[in-house]
């Protein structure tokens, strides 16, 4: 299996590429800043015996989207899952600004890069998933985009838009073997997370059901089932990991 991972330098994404290629799948991740961690990925996961290659991609650039499709079927043939990992963040986090000081260019730019590119990008893989009859897409959103927090109105609008275009995939391409969902992230704890209080961790932690709140390692195994052959018909749906289930936390 090959499995085409965008935003694989660091957080869940570097944990997905690593989950996958300890099952056997050969892995193409892609970075856009980060080069030098996108190496190291590749490098731990060739340490272990795995396959693995680099790309890069800017969701804010389409051109680069069709030429990291490109290189990734070039170097390890065609694509049998797609994470759609990646996320342009924007500038307007919680508290920064209040929703009509928002300016149209943030709300622009956020559509461009998380929604009408993360839709090429699908549009770069379908066909050959459909000629082949196989293919797994599987979405990466936040509790955000349902549960809503002041202040990041592009970022949330954009992943549930991400909700809307997995469905519309769901019933499309169900026939040709192709099953399209979303992992949806609460708070999750990673290496590139900025650092929050201790006291306010344990907040979320206690109003979710594990009273524990999820690792990289977490969301990369439930991104591994549903991208692969062992969802056999799972499909059309968001499914929420214990950070984020009963939309009790506040994720980002």
């Amino acid at each position: 299996m090959h499995v085409l991972i965008t935003g694989g330098s660091s957080g869940i994404g570097a944990a997905t590429a690593l989950a996958y290629a300890r099952t056997g799948a050969r892995v193409t991740l892609t970075y856009n800043t980060g080069p030098d961690r996108a190496a190291e990925v590749v490098k731990r996961i060739e340490a272990e015996g795995g396959e693995a290659a680099a790309v890069h991609l800017d969701l804010t650039d389409h051109a680069t989207i069709s030429a990291a499709v490109a290189a990734a079927v070039a170097q390890a043939g065609p694509v049998d899952a797609l994470v759609a990992n990646a996320v342009r963040w924007g500038g307007v986090m919680p508290g920064s600004m209040p929703f009509e000081d928002v300016p149209a260019a943030e709300w622009t730019a956020a559509m461009h890069a998380n929604v009408v590119g993360n839709a090429l990008l699908v549009q770069g893989v379908l066909p050959e998933m459909r000629r082949r009859g196989f293919g797994r897409i599987v979405f990466v959103s936040s509790g955000v985009a349902e549960e809503g927090v002041p202040g990041p109105g592009p970022y949330g609008t954009a992943k549930m838009a991400l909700h809307g275009m997995a469905r519309a995939l769901a019933w499309e391409a169900g026939r040709d073997g192709i099953l399209v969902n979303v992992a949806v992230a609460g708070l999750t704890l990673t290496d590139t997370r900025r650092p929050i209080p201790q006291s306010v961790l344990d907040e979320i932690a206690a109003r979710t059901p594990s009273r524990r709140l999820s690792t990289a390692d977490d969301m990369a195994a439930l991104i591994v089932f549903l991208g692969s052959a062992a969802n056999r018909n799972v499909t059309g749906e968001l499914v929420r990991d214990g950070s984020n289930a009963g939309r009790s936390s506040r994720a980002m």
